[in-house]
């Protein structure tokens, strides 16, 4: 399923609880995968080759962190709101759940588990979904819940729009 306006013009009503999109393809390149695992997670199963050949995994592999990031950028360019994105308070889960290999092509597909507007501020809503990232053999190999803030597409009309983040 794809959106019916693009993220330069999605809002709140764009987002409709138990769509589910699929976005992106995400190549896995081992040295920008091995640059980011020296800076942030320099393990040695994500940062040397001989080492993660006596590893549990047999072979070099991508941080968890380092993955999030690939799905977090296809977030970025297609899922969230250009427009109307207020951020987020927070993921509630991540899993990881079969390594990510050098070479994999990744991709991206979002659930909308949730859409509610806000009571307090209802220029806004809420927005939970489930993002999964899935690898060529479309093997699930991520998992994260989070919530995102967006305006409605009245907020623009509306004065004193605001971004807390206190939930209803």
């Amino acid at each position: 399923m794809t959106f019916k306006t693009g993220a330069d013009d999605r809002y709140f009503e764009g987002y409709v609880t138990g769509d589910v999109h699929e976005f992106g393809r995400i190549e896995v390149d081992e040295a920008e995968m091995v640059a980011f695992a020296h800076r942030f997670d320099p393990q040695p199963f994500h940062t040397d080759p001989v080492a993660a050949k006596e590893s549990a995994f047999g072979g070099l592999i991508a941080g968890g962190w380092y993955t999030v990031s690939l799905a977090m950028r296809v977030l970025v360019d297609r899922y969230i709101s250009r427009v109307a994105g207020l951020g987020s308070p927070g993921v509630d889960e991540i899993r990881w759940l079969k390594p990510v290999w050098p070479g994999d092509t990744l991709s991206v597909r979002v659930t909308v588990l949730e859409a509610k507007r806000s009571r307090s501020k209802p220029d806004q809503g809420f927005v939970r979904s489930l993002t999964e990232l899935l690898n060529q053999h479309r093997e699930v190999v991520m998992t994260m819940k989070g919530i995102g803030l967006v305006r409605s597409r009245d907020a623009d009309r509306s004065a004193g729009v605001t971004t807390n983040y206190v939930s209803d």
